[in-house]
This record gives structure tokens, C-alpha cells and sequence, in this order.
């Protein structure tokens, strides 16, 4: 059945009104922050163990994205399900660790089991939730309280604007205590090896060739030189100094460009480019393929300290799904 008019205006102020409501959220969530965050903040940060969340319903849902966030930016974490906790899971969580218990209403029965384990072994507890006076704020160490607002549902029942909240608070745990550890994109390539986030994280050292290089000394002839270049089939050659020192590059386009000279008869410092573009061998391969679009080349040298360790292909990046 087609949609009248006045029907597709009603849905789409209804969605708006409920992104707008949580945005208002958000956004009052960001003014409210306090020391409390900055007392989680460094409770989370001290964390030998792992960090520990829970919640039940919509809550353990908004648990579990919290604990994988937490967990891919440097700060071990997983889900602990309260119900289960009450039947031996509470056997997971040490000394070591910190719990973050997740509940709007903060009097949800579910998580008493879990709070008591941590009050009775001194386990750091953290309450997220928006009653200031409820059991779980009352019974932590350190209370996050959400601002007081309406749920989008519009009979004021079904989660989301605290649900909202709730990701939103435990994004921003999860981003500070990633900038307080230094965690670095190399980091990053670790916990995220498979994807498309594993293949913007690859290092130059991943894709280059560091074997056989195409080399030559400047004073080589061209008749070895273009031999070698064929040889090693990378359409380029780098040429050395006597330290050993990339001094310049020979490729197909500079061969053309002396064909109408007596080619054979020169060496290759005479045909080379100089300062030629390089990589690093822990460059980004992201930024290597940037290099090569920019400059409308198909390869780099990759060097340290002016020796070159070896050469990254154009077609090494698109192989791994770098685009």
C-alpha cells in the first residue's frame, strides 16, 4: 500500500523528533561531565586486570559494544552477563579488576548479586546510570549519573535516549583511557589484523619486496644497468653512491627520454634522477599509495637512513585492498 503524503510527514517528524531528543542528550551529557569521570577515568586507568561491564536487558547490550570498544583501543575488557554472574560467573572477575554496572534505573534486582560480590572482595565499582540516590550510585565508588530526560519511545518506556547516553559515556571512557595509554595506530594493527581496518593499518614493511633488489652502483654502464632492470622486473632501477646511499633512480620514462642520445655508452649516474621520492619501511602502506597516485609512479624505494632496504609496487597495495 502507497504511503499517503501526511503519512511520510508523520514518520519523518517522529524520526527526527527522536534524533533530536537523543542528540539533546548527548549534548547535555558533555556539559554535565565532572570529576566523577576523571575519578573513573583513572580508577579504569590503574586496572591491572580487565575491565568488567554488565548490565541486563537494553543495558547489556550497550555493555557489550563498550566492552569491544574498550577492548580494540588497549584496555582488556569483556561482558559479563548479571544473571549468569549470580550462577558462577562471578568467578571471572579478580581482585585485579574494575566493574562498570549499567542500569537506568539503577535498582535493577538482576545486578544485586554482582554489586555485593564487589563490595565484599574491594572491587572497584563504577555505577552508570541516571538516579543519583538508587542502589548501584549509592553502592559505587564512583558514580557517571545521565542526564535526567525523557526516552524517545513516546509513552516514555522503551530505552533510547538513555541507551544513547549510556554508548555515548562509555565511548568517551573508552577514547580517554585510549589517549591516555598512547594507544597508537600501529596498536591498532594488532588487535585489528582481518577487514578494511587491517589493510588501512598495514605497514610499508608488510607489503615491500626487500630481496634482490633492482640496485646499481652510479658508475655501472647502462647496457648492465637496463639488464638488471629487466631482470628484476620492477620497471625502475635505484642507484647507489660508494656509501651505499640511494643517490638517484632510473625508470622506463627516463630511458625513453634518452633514447636519442648514445644511451649504452652512458652510466647510469649520468641517466639517473636524483633525490628520488622514498618511503619508510614503517610508513603506513596508505600513505605509500598516496605517494605514488601524487607523483603518478608505480614504485617507491624504501630506506633508512639513505640506504635503501627495499621497494614497495604500486600493485603490492592494491593486492592487500588498499585504495
Amino acid at each position: 500500500m502507497t504511503k499517503t503524503a501526511t503519512e511520510t510527514s508523520t514518520a519523518l517528524e517522529t524520526a527526527r523528533r527522536v534524533l533530536d531528543l537523543e542528540a539533546q542528550g548527548i549534548q547535555m551529557l558533555s556539559k554535565e561531565l565532572d570529576g566523577n569521570f576523571l575519578e573513573a577515568l583513572n580508577l579504569l586507568k590503574d586496572v591491572t586486570g580487565r575491565v568488567i561491564i554488565s548490565g541486563m536487558g537494553k543495558s547489556g547490550h550497550i555493555a557489550k559494544k563498550i566492552a569491544a570498544s574498550m577492548a580494540s583501543t588497549g584496555t582488556p575488557a569483556y561482558c559479563v552477563h548479571p544473571g549468569e554472574a549470580s550462577h558462577g560467573d562471578l568467578g571471572m572477575i579478580t581482585k585485579n579488576d574494575a566493574v562498570i554496572a549499567m542500569s537506568n534505573s539503577g535498582n535493577t534486582s538482576e545486578l544485586n548479586d554482582l554489586i555485593t560480590y564487589t563490595r565484599r572482595y574491594g572491587i572497584p565499582l563504577i555505577a552508570m546510570t541516571s538516579k543519583k540516590k538508587s542502589t548501584l550510585a549509592q553502592s559505587a565508588d564512583v558514580a557517571l549519573i545521565l542526564p535526567s530526560l525523557p526516552e524517545a519511545c513516546p509513552h516514555g518506556l522503551a530505552p533510547t535516549t538513555s541507551t544513547t547516553m549510556s554508548l555515548a559515556l562509555g565511548d568517551a571512557l573508552a577514547i580517554a583511557l585510549m589517549e591516555q595509554k598512547n594507544f597508537q595506530p600501529n596498536d591498532f594493527k594488532v588487535f585489528h589484523p582481518g577487514g578494511s581496518l587491517g589493510n588501512k593499518l598495514l605497514k610499508v614493511s608488510d607489503l615491500m619486496h626487500d630481496e634482490k633488489l633492482p640496485l646499481c652502483p652510479e658508475g655501472t654502464s647502462m647496457t648492465e644497468t637496463i639488464l638488471i632492470m629487466t631482470n628484476r622486473a620492477f620497471g625502475c632501477i635505484g642507484v647507489t653512491n660508494a656509501q651505499g646511499e640511494l643517490a638517484g633512480i632510473i625508470t622506463d620514462g627516463d630511458l625513453r627520454r634518452h633514447m636519442d642520445s648514445d644511451l649504452l655508452s652512458m652510466t647510469a649516474a649520468a641517466v639517473m634522477t636524483v633525490a628520488p621520492k622514498t618511503t619508510r619501511p614503517n610508513a603506513l602502506a596508505a600513505e605509500a599509495l598516496g605517494q605514488m597516485n601524487d607523483g603518478s609512479i608505480t614504485s617507491l624505494f624504501v630506506t633508512e637512513d639513505r640506504l635503501p632496504v627495499g621497494i614497495v609496487h604500486i600493485h603490492d597495495c592494491l593486492r592487500a585492498g588498499i585504495a
